[in-house]
């Protein structure tokens, strides 16, 4: 893959996308505001992913040396001038985008949001839960700027409620996976010094944090259905998230080793991207 495809982390990106099309879907509005609010949120998020890197590239040459920055391919200073770029079109994209709906919200949630990925990066990422919050939070906003849009191209302001419905839960699952990744990275965390919440208190209660989060989502969720806001259909996927939450609730608590931090990791992916699916088949 090139490295400046592979440094915005396409499938981390895409899958903020899916957040801005699920709520697309869901107000059934595919006018071109939400297509240019679906653009705008994959460039923002891949620059938030290359800044990222480029402040964890000592940390990444640790975890991840097959990563662009350390690996080589793509040099610090070009780093940041990628992801200086990316944001500024993002920002341009958003005034446009208010200026198309006649609202300045989403230019304004697109600026904060490139900022606070910025701040994310420099500062809060190495902060004790402050930097879990912040990463979690942007992605439930994922989910409220698409709200944001369709509501003040079409009036269903309804649809905002329910995105800030789908924006708590994706929180806390992303909640849980940014404290199981920590977990993940605890040694070259440790080399740089940060402040996360596994360093902190250690690997046992972040895994007794990551654990209740994710059975936190399972119990939760079945509430979009009750709340006639999902079909039975939505039940049914969302079963299988459930299943996945517990089974990755399961493997963190009873052993917190690298290997059962990586596929807890990956089962909460799983558990996000299934639910994202009933997210979207509950609709109908």
């Amino acid at each position: 893959m090139n490295a400046y495809l592979e440094i915005i982390r396409p499938g981390n990106a895409i899958m903020a996308v899916i957040a801005v099309v699920l709520i697309a879907i869901i107000g059934k509005n595919y006018n071109f505001p939400i297509i240019l609010g679906a653009i705008t949120v994959f460039l923002a998020t891949g620059g938030g992913n290359v800044i990222n890197d480029y402040f964890d590239y000592k940390i990444d040459a640790i975890n991840k040396p097959e990563r662009p920055i350390p690996s080589g391919r793509i040099s610090l200073k070009s780093a940041y001038t990628y992801a200086s770029l990316l944001f500024i079109i993002a920002v341009i994209l958003g005034i446009i985008l208010s200026y198309l709906i006649d609202n300045f919200i989403p230019a304004l949630i697109v600026a904060l949001s490139s900022l606070l990925m910025y701040y994310y990066g420099h500062t809060l990422k190495k902060v004790a839960l402050i930097g879990n919050i912040a990463i979690s939070f942007l992605t439930g906003l994922c989910f409220i700027f698409a709200g944001v849009i369709i509501a003040a191209d079409t009036g269903l302001f309804e649809i905002v409620t329910i995105s800030a419905y789908l924006g708590f839960f994706a929180f806390v699952m992303t909640m849980a996976r940014e404290i199981v990744k920590d977990m993940e990275d605890i040694e070259g965390d440790k080399v740089e010094e940060a402040k996360t919440f596994p360093i902190n208190y250690g690997l046992k209660k972040s895994s007794y944090l990551a654990g209740f989060l994710m059975i936190l989502a399972s119990v939760l969720s079945p509430i979009l259905y009750f709340n006639q806001i999902f079909s039975f259909y939505y039940i049914i996927i969302l079963s299988i998230a459930i299943i996945t939450f517990f089974y990755g609730a399961y493997i963190i608590l009873k052993d917190q080793t690298p290997e059962s931090c990586k596929k807890a990791s990956k089962l909460v992916k799983i558990g996000i991207m299934i639910v994202f699916i009933a997210f979207a088949i509950g609709s109908f």
